[in-house]
């Protein structure tokens, strides 16, 4: 690697006394391009946002064929494919595997954690560009989602979203998952049940491969519908007892849809400098069609609108940052 990747901590004002007590103060790796220790030049940035299950370290690990991130973004810049930017790695881990990037009552305001304290402590410990003209944000899966979420509520601070199959159109993505969750639930004996079975199970052991499906349920529920006073401050959209659909609070996450949302927030998105949207055509979570209406919805309003589609699934989709990079990097202002 030419550039050269840098480790702090930051201390986060936002997740301090979260709900689930997980710590305030995060670890955040930074990719800092050839040449920055020797100079004065100030760089754009670009912001990466894991996905659920994952955390910010997740971006360095080391694969005995395929390059990080970092490495594949060192790698662009060594070709001359994109400019020179700082990258930026931030961990928006929780006890239920992830927080989708939102405020929530249940998980804690890691929106604001990333758009105030992540941005905040960036712009003043690096030489960045601080404006939004040269900030980007991209992400895959709920990273994705998160990248749309910027795009929603920050164009102050980010022109360009780049959305890798973004958690999108729930009926689809999350509705195959609630019988599952519902049958491992009632077996257990409730939410917080399960929950204390499978951290015990993960720290005896592991994980087991059904155990995905419940805490991807929980965790979105806690995002989506939360709840002060019920198990894990979070009200899960079907019945315990029967799985019925409970309507209420299934509509409570049709709000937080991207295909949802996005029209509604339009004024937003026409902030942007552009959008960049794919999904591979064998995802596994359905999340080809809901990026679709999403790129459909910018278009028709005149977004700037990068979507393409690719012959792979859901997972092991990293290369694809190379794509994104190469569309959006270059659009961000170097002065």
């Amino acid at each position: 690697m030419k550039g050269v990747l840098e480790t702090r901590e930051v201390q986060s004002p936002a997740l301090e006394n979260n709900p689930l007590g997980d710590p305030a103060r995060r670890r955040l790796t930074v990719y800092l391009p050839p040449g920055y220790a020797e100079g004065t030049q100030r760089y754009p940035v670009v912001y990466f946002l894991h996905a659920f299950s994952s955390s910010g370290g997740s971006w360095t690990n080391v694969s005995g064929f395929a390059p990080s991130v970092p490495d594949r973004l060192d790698a662009l810049i060594e070709q001359g494919t994109i400019p020179p930017v700082i990258a930026v790695f931030p961990d928006a881990w929780t006890k239920l595997g992830g927080s989708q990037w939102v405020n929530s009552d249940a998980i804690g305001r890691y929106r604001d954690y990333l758009a105030k304290d992540i941005v905040g402590f960036v712009d003043k410990t690096w030489r960045t560009l601080p404006k939004a003209a040269s900030r980007a944000v991209v992400g895959h899966s709920s990273g994705g989602y998160g990248a749309l979420v910027m795009g929603r509520y920050h164009p102050e601070l980010f022109s360009l979203v780049g959305a890798h199959a973004p958690d999108s159109y729930f009926e689809y993505c999350y509705m195959p998952d609630l019988p599952k969750a519902a049958t491992a639930l009632l077996k257990s004996g409730g939410v917080e049940a399960w929950a204390t079975e499978m951290r015990l199970r993960a720290r005896e052991t592991k994980m087991r491969g059904d155990d995905f499906p419940v805490i991807n349920i929980l965790a979105m529920a806690a995002a989506y519908s939360p709840k002060k006073g019920e198990p894990l401050n979070l009200e899960l959209p079907f019945d315990q007892q029967n799985a019925k659909l409970r309507l209420d609070v299934w509509n409570r996450w049709l709000v937080h849809d991207p295909v949802r949302f996005v029209p509604k927030f339009l004024d937003s998105f026409r902030k942007l400098k552009g959008v960049f949207l794919d999904c591979g055509t064998r995802d596994e979570f359905n999340l080809r069609w809901g990026t679709r209406m999403v790129a459909d919805d910018l278009k028709a309003a005149g977004v700037d609108v990068t979507h393409e589609e690719f012959e792979d699934g859901h997972s092991g989709v990293s290369y694809r940052f190379e794509r994104s990079l190469a569309v959006l990097v270059p659009r961000l202002t170097q002065d």
